[in-house]
């Protein structure tokens, strides 16, 4: 999320003094403020807080990270790492934003077709 954006209502999270292992879907948001291990296989807005450490594959459409995540990343709209934020791993995103002071040590790759699903111009050539 972006500064000049609203913020966003979160729906469900995990706090900080707990800890947590395996698969998760929600539909609006969800932050974690606290440790997880597992799968985030679902999700529109999640909110990595400062105090979080996160080790997981992620898919979701937007996240916004200002604690450790280690990990595959697919955002398929947005990829926030604000300064406290610190990324271990690959993303897939259409959006890549990074603030000074951040850390990200791992691959980007950015392909809006690849994540919607459509056909790219090389591959509707091929169809013809």
């Amino acid at each position: 999320m972006s500064k000049n954006e609203q913020p966003i209502k979160v729906n469900a999270f995990i706090d900080k003094d707990t800890e947590m292992k395996g698969d998760i879907r929600f539909k609006e948001s969800f932050r974690i403020d606290g440790k997880f291990k597992g799968k985030i296989l679902e999700g529109n807005n999640l909110i990595i807080g400062e105090s979080a450490q996160v080790n997981a594959d992620i898919d979701v459409r937007n996240i916004a990270i200002n604690g450790r995540v280690k990990g595959s990343i697919i955002a398929k709209d947005s990829t926030e790492i604000f300064a406290r934020g610190k990324v271990t791993g690959q993303i897939i995103t259409s959006k890549l934003i990074i603030e000074e002071g951040a850390f990200f040590q791992g691959t980007c790759q950015m392909e809006l077709k690849a994540l919607e699903g459509e056909k790219t111009d090389s591959d509707e050539k091929k169809d013809k």
